[in-house]
């Protein structure tokens, strides 16, 4: 088995967890969900819960897909078309990353330091 052989393989590994990810941790988010919406105590947050839950395994498994895309760009087909595919799909993917953390934390990222500052600004001092 050649080098190149090996790298593809190994790809399409990286590639599974990546989906892997995304799938299982959506029926396990939605398990949880399914859970929580059936006690009177935790239903009311439970379907924002779900959201957040898979929100984020949505980004952890674009993350790794990114990964396998940019091994599979730089070892195994290191062309300008495949560099340029590459490009193209990362902005997309970044893109999705960026709008599900705005969807899940609820803000603008560049907006973050200012929300943090003014809870620590508003939070009463601590008696120790």
């Amino acid at each position: 088995m050649s080098y190149d052989q090996v790298i593809s393989q190994v790809v399409k590994v990286v590639e599974a967890v990546g989906a892997g990810i995304m799938v299982l941790g959506g029926l396990a988010a939605f398990l949880v969900f399914a859970s929580r919406a059936l006690r009177p105590e935790t239903a009311r947050e439970s379907y924002g819960e779900l959201r957040r839950t898979l929100g984020r395994c949505i980004l952890v498994g674009l993350e790794v897909l990114i990964i396998a895309d940019i091994v599979r760009t730089i070892i195994v087909a290191p062309t300008l078309e495949s560099v340029a595919v590459l490009g193209i799909i990362v902005v997309i993917r970044i893109a999705l990353s960026f709008s599900l953390e705005v969807e899940i934390d609820g803000y603008w990222p560049w907006r973050r330091w200012q929300l943090t500052r003014s809870a620590d600004v508003k939070a009463p001092p601590r008696n120790s």
